[in-house]
Parts: structure tokens; C-alpha cells; sequence
């Protein structure tokens, strides 16, 4: 009987010593948790301040089609203004210019009219290991803009590719923001001549600017330029250069005796018959400026800044009412 009870207090001892160790094992566990999520969070703001830049802080260098230079200056202006510490210098440059940039690795971001293809994207992960992405912020229509004493501001698009390539009834001659290597010139080509040749009498200006003040002083051509340009009514400057120059209606996708020009609305419905992407493609490995100033221009402020200017946004659903227009 004496062994039997023995037997009992020695269990009861290691039961009780176990669930001590038990308890102080969970303690020291936890305890080294702590010390891990503590020392998680101090290498975390080390790894922050040891970045070249944040969203809140630092210089990139952006390339940005020129078409897009009232918008792009608007939304750098405003993020600038919400983070001080940041500095973003967009170079405007023809579109095939800022896709070569893409390939630079002094270009963080490169925004275009069209995402990077597959070969593009291959070429910047192996040679400046970086990852690319992009996105489609909004959507932009192409203005067809006439001398103010044009007798006819109606055009189908039958009348568009006979211009294009010369063979208008009228010979009006087309004139772009430049006549190679430009977005508006490769939308042009590939969407709507598609695989005609463009006239050889094709004129170029320095910049869309300058495609409204030549169009403005000669009535035997026709320019094109990006709604951005023009489609602001609230911004005196924007006004200015409407009242040098008339905006032509294009016959609409849907009806066919129905003529629109490139509203917000139309460009949103793509009733307007000339429609374009305008998309960002970043490089960066880290949670950068460059990842700030994306998501600033797809979040709810960025998407305003395009809705303001008569771009249609990418994330933003536009309140289309019917309403009739004297145009």
C-alpha cells in the first residue's frame, strides 16, 4: 500500500511540474512573439527610411505623351500639393520617344496610349530587373479641329480616311502633332486607315498647341488633337483655342445619320468613333513615388482631375442624363 501511494505523489509531482513548464513555455513563446512582431515593425521603418523614395517623399522622372500634357500637369500639380515632399518631372515627348524611355532606367513611369507588349515587358525584367505594370486610367477621344470659316463641320468616317490619304473631294490636307512616332498619328494608322497609306502632304506641328494656332490661320487643312486640348470649358486657356478653331462632328458608332463631337459622354458610350486608352506602365520593386502617383491617378481624386477634364475616367462611372444640345 506504502509503494501504491508513493507511486501517486511521485505522479502528481511531474503532472504538477509539467503543467508549470506548460505555462512557462507559453509565456516565453509569447513573450518571443512580441520581441519578433516589435523588431518586425522597427525593420519595417528602416526599410522605409533606407528607400530612395516614398509615396510621401523623393524625385521621379516620368515620360508622358504630349497629347495628354493639360491633364498629366493638372494630376502631377495636385499630387505634388497633397505630398510636399515629392517631386515628379514628366518630360511630354512624342509617344514612340516615351516607349524608348520604358527601356531607360532613369524613367520610372512612362504613360501612353497603349500597354507594353509582352517582348517590352521581357527586355526590362532582364536587363534593369525590374518588374513592369500597367493599367488603363482613362479614355481619351481624337478632335478633329477645321478652319473657323470651314463651310462643313459634319464628317463620316469615309470622309476622315479619304482626307487621311489624300483623296478627299476637297483636298484639305491633315495636319498632326507630328507626323511620326506619335500616338495620334499611330492611332491614325492602325485603327483607322488599317494598313492604307497616310498622304504624303500630311503636315506636322511641334506640339498639339501648335496643330490649333496653324489650323486657325490656314482654311485648306484639317487637324487632330487630343480632347484634353479642347474639351475643358471651364479653363479659360482651353476656351481660348476654341474660338480660333471649329470642332468638327463626327458621324456616331450607333445612328447613323447622328453626328457628335468628342464629349465626355460619347467617348464614355463610344459613340464617338475615335476612341484611345490612356494607361501608365511603372517600374519599380518597391512600394515607391512611383506606386503613390499611380494609385493616386486610379483612386477617387485622379479620376476626378480626368472627369474635370473631359477625359473619361477608367474607375469612375459617369452620370450620363438625356439632355438636348444645341451643337
Amino acid at each position: 500500500m506504502a509503494d501504491v501511494q508513493g507511486v501517486q505523489e511521485k505522479l502528481f509531482q511531474m503532472s504538477s511540474s509539467g503543467k508549470w513548464l506548460r505555462q512557462s513555455g507559453n509565456t516565453v513563446i509569447a513573450g518571443i512573439f512580441l520581441l519578433l512582431l516589435l523588431s518586425a515593425c522597427t525593420s519595417y521603418e528602416e526599410q522605409e527610411n533606407n528607400l530612395p523614395d516614398t509615396r510621401n517623399r523623393g524625385t521621379i522622372h516620368v515620360s508622358a505623351d504630349e497629347s495628354f500634357k493639360p491633364v498629366i500637369d493638372e494630376q502631377v500639380k495636385v499630387y505634388e500639393s497633397n505630398h510636399p515632399g515629392t517631386h515628379i518631372l514628366v518630360n511630354y515627348k512624342p509617344e514612340a520617344e516615351c516607349l524608348k524611355d520604358m527601356l531607360t532606367d532613369s524613367v520610372r513611369m512612362v504613360i501612353v496610349t497603349r500597354r507594353p507588349s509582352q517582348e517590352e515587358r521581357d527586355w526590362v525584367s532582364d536587363s534593369l530587373k525590374k518588374q513592369t505594370r500597367s493599367m488603363v486610367i482613362a479614355r481619351d477621344g481624337i478632335s478633329v479641329i477645321l478652319h473657323p470659316d470651314a463651310p462643313d463641320s459634319l464628317l463620316t468616317m469615309t470622309d476622315i480616311r479619304e482626307i487621311l490619304t489624300g483623296r478627299f473631294k476637297k483636298n484639305l490636307i491633315p495636319v498632326f502633332d507630328g507626323v511620326k512616332a506619335t500616338s495620334t498619328v499611330r492611332f491614325i494608322i492602325d485603327s483607322v486607315l488599317k494598313g492604307d497609306s497616310l498622304t504624303p502632304t500630311a503636315m506636322a506641328a511641334r506640339s498639339s498647341e501648335g496643330v490649333i494656332d496653324y489650323v486657325s490661320k490656314n482654311p485648306g487643312v484639317v487637324g487632330f488633337i487630343g480632347v484634353s486640348w479642347i474639351g475643358n470649358p471651364e479653363d479659360s486657356s482651353y476656351m481660348s483655342f476654341l474660338k480660333k478653331v471649329k470642332v468638327a462632328h463626327l458621324q456616331a458608332t450607333d445612328i447613323p445619320d447622328s453626328y457628335v463631337k468628342a464629349y465626355q459622354a460619347n467617348i464614355y458610350l463610344k459613340r464617338y468613333p475615335m476612341v484611345r486608352d490612356l494607361v501608365y506602365i511603372l517600374k519599380e520593386n518597391h512600394r515607391g513615388l512611383g506606386t503613390g502617383f499611380a494609385n493616386f491617378m486610379s483612386g477617387e481624386i485622379g479620376q476626378i482631375i480626368f472627369k474635370r477634364a473631359y477625359l473619361a475616367p477608367s474607375f469612375k462611372n459617369l452620370s450620363i442624363r438625356p439632355v438636348k444640345l444645341n451643337e
